[in-house]
């Protein structure tokens, strides 16, 4: 470019770029540069990380409502991120002491993935579920046996939650196999097995803390190998598949109990006959014997119908179904 003059937006480029970055050329100030790791190319695409990101953020939604309820303060848990990792790069950026829950993964070909709970949420949840004010606790030592007894039944609950959001993805029923303090004697697989980490931040009373849920990339693999929208497909079926299907449906449909109940109709009674009322006594109501009834299944009023008996027992004969305003949300008496 010697005995060229630079336009200001190559120079704006140039600067914006620092010295030693190279001289632009023309027909360059388009370009979006990005950097590229060689080393660790990137596992997930960004239409797949999006939906990553959906599914984490349902999760943390539901485990907050959850904890909500538990530890009787406002709650906020907020995504930060999901990252694909090595084994070995998740373990140290675990803390020491640590408080790190291994599941296995039933339907994962063995796999294991790890919960870390973060100690600031640690002793909250401890301190909350022991009756205490929630106050923020800093201890730099590891869970005692009792207080792990206490962080387990969150951690079970945030696997159940998890399983539950990834349940149209793949099947991930995980268990709690271990508890260890230590990252390094965390044992979920080789330190390159790619690992998937998604980081929650919990926010409650003043306490920040981390939690992590790491998964390996093997008990996934249904997921980034479907299509599009990452959904489980399901086979189709053949005719006599369906009609198989069919038959079981219509024969637990048939042995289904539901709660049906009549509503007799809306009568007016004076409180000095109330008053007088005594056990035999028959207060009368001016009601036609021939008056419909609001038949109600499940408590939703369903049907009208008529009073009646059949042999010795009462019963209820259905003629329409009902036409009852969505205003009226009174349930059967």
């Amino acid at each position: 470019m010697v005995g060229e003059n630079l336009s200001q937006t190559d120079i704006d480029l140039l600067l914006s770029r620092g010295v030693g970055a190279g001289t632009p050329t023309r027909g360059s100030t388009n370009v979006d540069a990005q950097l590229y790791d060689f080393s660790r190319p990137r596992r997930v695409s960004k239409e797949r990380l999006r939906l990553l990101e959906g599914i984490y953020e349902r999760f943390a939604k539901s485990l907050e409502a959850w904890l909500v309820g538990r530890v009787r303060h406002p709650v906020e848990i907020r995504l930060a991120g999901v990252e694909p990792y090595s084994f070995g790069e998740f373990t140290l950026s675990l803390p020491m002491p640590c408080a790190t829950f291994g599941f296995d993964v039933r339907d994962g070909n063995g796999q294991r993935g790890a919960l870390d709970v973060g100690y600031p949420l640690a002793f909250l949840l401890v301190d909350r579920l022991f009756g205490g004010a929630g106050s923020p606790v800093s201890m730099p030592r590891a869970l005692t046996p009792i207080e792990r007894l206490a962080i387990r039944t969150f951690v079970e609950r945030a696997l159940s939650t998890l399983t539950e959001v990834w349940q149209d993805y793949v099947r991930l029923p995980c268990e709690i196999a271990s508890f260890e303090a230590s990252p390094d004697l965390l044992q979920l697989g080789n330190r390159e097995d790619p690992v998937l980490v998604a980081t929650l931040e919990v926010t409650c009373e003043g306490v920040s803390s981390l939690l992590l849920v790491c998964l390996p990339f093997l008990s996934l693999d249904r997921f980034f190998a479907s299509g599009d929208d990452g959904r489980v497909k399901e086979r189709a079926l053949s005719p006599d598949e369906r009609r198989v299907n069919r038959t079981v449906i219509e024969d637990s449909l048939r042995h289904t109990s539901i709660d049906v109940a009549v509503r007799l109709p809306t009568a007016h009674v004076r409180m000095s006959d109330l008053l007088r009322a005594a056990q035999g006594r028959v207060l009368p109501t001016g009601i036609p014997t021939h008056a419909g009834l609001d038949v109600y299944v499940s408590g939703e009023p369903r049907f009208r119908g008529i009073p009646g008996r059949v042999r010795s027992q009462v019963a209820v004969r259905l003629l329409d179904p009902a036409d009852i305003p969505d205003s009226i949300s009174a349930g059967p008496v």
